[in-house]
């Protein structure tokens, strides 16, 4: 695949978990629904480190922070907090040490909270790419 196709298939592949992410938690699975969420955002980001890297492999890493910085994302505090967080999703929901008390803690409200601050990262992170 060339450069472009590749950017292609991140950004599709992005857009179908984010749409996932919403059906999963208009079923009332709050915890996979961060995950999928996760997901989305590791793809843009994988899609934005191909447009600006010229590289059609992207590194194989689930660090949403990490991720953005091999980009060049310029980042303020906020931003890198949240994407730091919205990484633990992908431990917190694989994981048994972490799993039981990550899905205690995904309500609708603390889901629907992080799920808007997911669409709002991939909104911004998607304009970056040219």
């Amino acid at each position: 695949m060339l450069q472009e196709e590749h950017i292609t298939y991140w950004r599709t592949s992005s857009q179908h978990d984010l749409e996932s992410a919403q059906a999963i938690f208009d079923s009332g699975r709050y915890d996979w629904c961060l995950f999928v969420g996760h997901l989305a955002l590791e793809k843009i980001l994988k899609a934005l480190f191909v447009a600006r890297n010229g590289d059609t492999m992207p590194p194989k890493t689930h660090n949403l922070v990490r991720l953005a910085e091999l980009s060049a994302v310029e980042m303020d505090d906020d931003q890198r907090f949240l994407l730091d967080k919205i990484s633990d999703f992908n431990l917190q929901t694989r994981y048994p040490d972490y799993k039981l008390t990550f899905y205690k803690q995904c309500d609708a409200e603390y889901a629907n909270e992080y799920l808007g601050k997911t669409k709002e990262l991939h909104t911004w992170l998607s304009s970056l790419i040219e």
